[in-house]
């Protein structure tokens, strides 16, 4: 009786090998697929993420130190547009609004809010898609700069 159990238990041992690696291998491809998704996705909102607070912050420093009224907006979009590609957004997918507290901008202890938008695309989402249904995250940043009380214009 104990070897026709052994033999009975060999068999549906051997019938049974290999399947062990296949089923691994089935559930690791369902469970990596989602989770690479995950962090590539995440990965690009943290890339807008900074982005965005360096896009504002340079900007606000470069327009505060600007020597100029006249040249102060044009720095302030240059760094700004410099910060986001740095971080591989495009002037489409950016934007930078400046508010001042006052007139002008440039005076003594004057305030501006730079205020940035990044909208973040989802990874690998078909253009077709894209169309249809919105896939972007908005990402925002906000600076306040102070013009220098010695250095206003």
């Amino acid at each position: 009786m104990l070897a026709l159990r052994r033999r009975v238990d060999g068999r549906r041992a051997s019938r049974e090998g290999g399947s062990a690696v296949v089923e691994f291998v089935f559930l690791a491809v369902l469970l990596m697929v989602p989770l690479f998704y995950l962090v590539m996705t995440l990965a690009r909102i943290q890339a807008g993420a900074y982005a965005a607070s360096a896009a504002a912050r340079e900007a606000g420093r470069a327009y505060v130190t600007a020597s100029a009224t006249a040249s102060a907006h044009d720095r302030a979009m240059s760094a700004a547009r410099i910060a986001f590609e740095d971080q591989g957004f495009g002037a489409d997918e950016a934007q930078l609004t400046m508010t001042c507290d006052g007139a002008p901008c440039l005076r003594a202890d004057g305030r501006i809010v730079m205020a940035t938008t990044v909208m973040v695309p989802l990874p690998l989402i078909p253009a077709f898609a894209r169309g249809v249904v919105p896939l972007e995250v908005p990402v925002t940043a906000s600076h306040l700069a102070v013009v220098d009380r010695f250095g206003g214009r």
